[in-house]
């Protein structure tokens, strides 16, 4: 039986959840009231409930009827530091924090799979983990669970891992989409500074001016990327942050500047670490000035297992008809920190088209936009997806 039907019959359940949780978003690793909203809504079934030391986690392990493999279930939970708009009545209630990316969907759809899967219970030869993580965004919260044993809660290492993430545009209302091999790009952070020497700034023969060797360098990152890269395995590097003086007659002392690169194999992710730090000391010294050019890994390259991926797409098309699945043709140059959970156990991570009524996913506001939204629709197709996969694997 399609877990579909029951999964509907949650959908208020699911909404409520969802308002509180949009309601009172909040940031990072540390989310005791999101936590204690998921312990909440897990309080009285079958579950071997557990919580993160270093970060506001929940793992809770469902072991069913007889042995067998483990599946784990991926749910984000944390929000970003971005001001909503929109109605008054349902936005974050708290100034310059929004799920903005929807996360609170996603924690409320796993929160639904394991009060489907635990009313499955008897059926599942094996057992399921469902994974509620903090900080996704940006701080590593997933390598952080792993490293205090999420992969090992049930006993044994997962045979595969799924994660849902919502899309407020782009991606069809209520079709499921996904790929194998890369799927969301590694994401690392370059931070600048150029060291100088400040003076007048009619007399630049008489200081070292750190703002055109600053300049050069964003010019020659972007000529990095169209010469130094092959077209059909690309980089992204965009610089979005640069500072440099207080006045326009003075030359500084220093000037900075952060980026952010993007990459979709682990051959471009070496190259582009090892060559933008040649390039940013190399200019430096053609200047004459110091540099420190502090390079950051943050996220790998997200990579979807191709038997998974193909599974996946099975199920969809199964439990809600061919219509609503579809293939992601290129990467997306987002990142995510499943990537880590990728790394370890195959695994997949797959969208839901969640733009809301009214609006045309061709142009609507995307993930972490202030005026981003999704819609409550999908939250029992969610619940239902996530079971379906554990049921595929362990019925």
């Amino acid at each position: 039986m399609s877990p579909h039907p029951m999964a509907a019959c949650l959908q208020d359940d699911l909404v409520r959840l969802r308002g509180e949780l949009h309601r009172e978003p909040e940031l990072g690793l540390d989310l005791p009231r999101t936590q204690e909203k998921v312990l909440r809504a897990l309080d009285g079934l079958p579950l071997e409930v557990t919580t993160g030391s270093r970060l506001s986690s929940v793992t809770a392990v469902l072991r069913g009827s007889a042995p067998g493999p483990t599946v784990l279930l991926r749910g984000d939970m944390d929000a970003l530091p971005v001001t909503e708009r929109g109605d008054a009545s349902v936005v974050s209630r708290t100034a310059g924090r929004m799920h903005a990316c929807g996360h609170d969907l996603h924690t409320t759809m796993l929160a639904g799979a394991a009060r489907l899967l635990s009313a499955r219970r008897e059926d599942l030869k094996g057992s399921v983990v469902f994974m509620f993580q903090p900080g996704e965004e940006g701080h590593r919260g997933a390598k952080i669970m792993i490293e205090e044993g999420v992969l090992e809660a049930s006993g044994e290492r997962p045979a595969a891992a799924y994660a849902l993430h919502v899309a407020s545009s782009i991606v069809p209302p209520g079709t499921v989409v996904t790929r194998s091999g890369p799927i969301m790009a590694a994401a690392d952070k370059l931070r600048v500074t150029v060291r100088g020497r400040g003076g007048h700034g009619a007399q630049p023969h008489r200081a070292k001016d750190p703002v055109p060797a600053a300049c050069a360098m964003v010019t020659a990152l972007q000529t990095m990327v169209t010469r130094e890269f092959d077209v059909f395995d690309p980089v992204v590097v965009t610089v979005g942050s640069f500072h440099a003086g207080t006045a326009d007659n003075v030359i500084p002392d220093e000037a900075r500047f952060e980026a952010t690169l993007r990459s979709f194999s682990a051959h471009a992710h070496h190259l582009l670490r090892n060559r933008t730090v040649e390039l940013i000391r190399g200019i430096s010294a053609a200047h004459g000035l110091e540099v420190e050019a502090d390079y950051t890994p943050n996220y790998p390259v997200t990579v979807n297992d191709e038997a998974e991926a193909a599974f996946v797409a099975h199920t969809v098309r199964e439990n809600f008809g061919e219509e609503r699945f579809g293939y992601v043709p290129d990467p997306y140059a987002g990142s995510e920190d499943f990537s880590f959970v990728c790394a370890e156990v195959p695994s997949v991570i797959a969208f839901l088209g969640a733009c809301v009524p009214g609006r045309d996913p061709a142009t609507a506001p995307y993930n972490h936009a202030p005026d981003a939204a999704f819609d409550d629709r999908v939250l029992s197709d969610g619940a239902a997806l996530y079971t379906a996969l554990a049921l595929g694997k362990l019925t």
